[in-house]
């Protein structure tokens, strides 16, 4: 068994797909192996797959898992000592595999290791170098938004987690905390697992010498009424799940008054009402994920104070959109670029 396996979730994304795997052919480092778990696509993904990459080992689903249970599958399927997830509409730099591995080799607590995820359609400005996360449980992109600047960068630096769209996972953390959780189908998956983890005392680690190219949000869209219901849904599992006594109580006040802001801004500012239909959904199968939440917590190995310093400060409800104004830009750009008709 190699080293690292590759995981790509696929879902009717074959023009994206083979960039992808084309710019795994091309990594220079070469201990991996890659699993493409299909999702129930119908555009041929298969097909191509087994004509054109006879290396890549496939797993066949008929119909749409999801993202988590997709990657949860091809870890079950491999015994590799990391495990590195790439979303389909990816294209890696032939560096970046070997800056992840060497990273993550530096310190056997090094449980996760970000990538510099660019956007494929702007490559000088950042998607996500990980995750952020503040005391009222929202999370956004490290540095997104920001522009690249590859010459003023240092070396890996530490973040709450990584994007699972390009990261690097290590096995013997899985193993303790255990995989995606398969109940959030996508969003948030990741934020979720670096939670778990981080409660747990494994570190997360930037690579900003692993750079991935990224046509964000290319499967759904970035105001699609699935990814808003999702957002909504698993931001209140996130929350239940993971976020640990006493400063759950402490913050329960603000975390409800800036969740009914984020509510409101998303009625008014783009007439969605997914994110509150996903809210709802959520709080009505709270006992299922405060069953989970005893798990969790039973693993937690860091002090609530030492959780408290793994947060990012707390800004007022009015400037957290900000904090995705580079997605709305991007949006916005590429319904200009659209030919008309």
């Amino acid at each position: 068994m190699p080293k690292v396996q590759v995981i790509i979730p696929n879902w009717n994304g074959l023009p994206f797909l083979k960039r992808c795997l084309y710019a795994l052919v091309r990594q220079t480092y070469q201990d991996f192996s890659i699993v493409v778990v299909d999702n129930g696509s119908t555009d041929n993904s298969i097909v191509w797959l087994r004509e054109h990459m006879s290396s890549v080992y496939v797993i066949v689903n008929p119909t749409n898992r999801g993202f988590a249970a997709a990657v949860n599958q091809g870890v079950r399927a491999s015994s590799s000592e990391f495990i590195a997830t790439l979303n389909n509409d990816t294209e890696p730099e032939p560096g970046w595999l070997e800056a992840l591995v060497r990273a993550a080799e530096s310190d056997d607590r090094v449980g996760m290791c970000a990538s510099k995820m660019l956007f494929a359609d702007q490559p000088h400005i950042i998607n996500s170098a990980g995750i952020s996360i503040d005391p009222v449980g929202i999370a956004w992109d490290y540095r997104g938004g920001e522009p690249d600047q590859p010459d003023q960068e240092q070396g890996p630096i530490a973040v709450f987690g990584p994007c699972a769209g390009a990261a690097l996972y290590r096995r013997g953390m899985l193993e303790e905390i255990g995989l995606f959780d398969e109940d959030f189908f996508a969003y948030l998956e990741d934020v979720d697992l670096a939670w778990r983890a981080r409660l747990a005392g494994w570190r997360a680690i930037y690579v900003p010498t692993a750079r991935v190219y990224h046509f964000h949000s290319a499967t759904l869209g970035e105001s699609s009424p699935i990814k808003s219901f999702l957002l909504g849904r698993n931001k209140v599992w996130l929350i239940l799940k993971n976020y640990p006594m006493p400063w759950l109580a402490y913050y329960l006040p603000l975390i409800l008054i800036y969740d009914l802001f984020a509510v409101f801004y998303a009625i008014l500012a783009r007439r969605d009402f997914y994110s509150l239909q996903g809210r709802v959904v959520a709080l009505s199968k709270w006992s299922i994920i405060w069953q989970k939440r005893s798990q969790v917590q039973s693993l937690r190995e860091i002090t609530p104070n030492e959780w408290r310093k793994l947060l990012s400060p707390l800004e007022p409800p009015w400037k957290v959109p900000k904090r995705y104004q580079h997605l709305r830009n991007l949006a916005s750009m590429r319904k200009q670029t659209v030919p008309a008709g």
